[in-house]
């Protein structure tokens, strides 16, 4: 049956897996433009992230997916359950807010020599499941900045994300995906 396909591929010639190929490229290139458009409008690098571990259980489990969004001009509070991200760690944490300090008109020199009036807010999380809070995970840092923050959970879909954590588990799982779709595009008669 392989065998038949391969011919058929031969006899249909470069035109048609060349028209294949494009249109496998036009539905990478339109997931990835929906996944900016929603990264846009939930003002989020991340709009969707996967629990990876059981910290925050029993509020969410591994595999859970989860919906982000960060507004801009709202602050975080102490029970929000927030995704961040420390420079130089690859993957990023889902905790929640135990401990928020506000620091309002606070003066930070800028590169002209003048002063800029800023409003800070430094965060402290912790896993639900864990016994202490995070700062031994923060490299160094002694509280979270907001530019740590990827977004706030505003929902979530249980278990859907295993796919993802499968995919990362063993990745000869996720090359024989796309090469599999990859196939399938090139098969395909429409």
């Amino acid at each position: 049956m392989f065998a038949e396909e391969i011919a058929t591929i031969r006899r249909l010639g470069f035109r048609y897996v060349l028209l294949q190929a494009l249109n496998f490229a036009n539905v990478i290139a339109s997931g990835l433009m929906i996944w900016k458009g929603l990264g846009m409008i939930t003002n989020t690098e991340s709009p969707i992230v996967v629990v990876l571990s059981g910290s925050m259980e029993p509020a969410f489990y591994r595999g859970d997916l989860l919906f982000l969004t960060n507004p801009p001009s709202s602050a975080y509070k102490t029970g929000d359950i927030t995704v961040y991200k420390i420079p130089g760690v690859d993957i990023p944490i889902v905790h929640r807010v135990i401990e928020t300090h506000d620091l309002a008109h606070e003066y930070v020199p800028s590169s002209n020599n003048t002063l800029l009036h800023t409003d800070r807010q430094l965060l402290l999380t912790k896993g639900d499941n864990n016994y202490a809070d995070d700062i031994q995970l923060y490299q160094g840092l002694d509280w979270l900045e907001r530019r740590h923050v990827i977004g706030k959970v505003q929902g979530f879909l249980p278990y859907v994300g295993y796919v993802t954590i499968a995919m990362n588990d063993f990745p000869q799982l996720k090359y024989a995906l796309l090469g599999g779709l990859g196939l399938m595009a090139l098969i395909q008669r429409e």
